[in-house]
């Protein structure tokens, strides 16, 4: 069963996101979780290695609209999901590897 955490900053970015946002968000992790507790190796949703932020993976939910996160595999309990930056566009700092 994957795990999670928020981050301080994802806190106060998400505090930021509109109404809609913040619900389109909800139903694509709610896929997410559902691919992860599947065990697919190769999640259907778009994830991607951020170049120059070892460790850090980048997920798409809107056209313009993305989350940082970082996995961890945690014994007995699958992977564990920390949320780290949230938004619109200004959440794309670095460039995908």
């Amino acid at each position: 069963m994957p795990t999670f955490e928020r981050l301080p900053r994802f806190e106060r970015d998400w505090a930021a996101l509109d109404p809609a946002s913040q619900a389109h968000f909800r139903e694509v992790v709610a896929r997410f979780a559902d691919e992860l507790r599947a065990g697919l190796s190769r999640p259907m949703l778009p994830v991607a290695a951020i170049a120059g932020a070892p460790g850090v993976l980048e997920m798409a939910f809107a056209a313009r609209a993305r989350a940082t996160i970082s996995v961890a595999m945690t014994p007995g309990h699958g992977p564990h999901i920390i949320w780290r930056r949230i938004g619109v566009d200004a959440v794309r700092g670095a460039t995908r590897a």
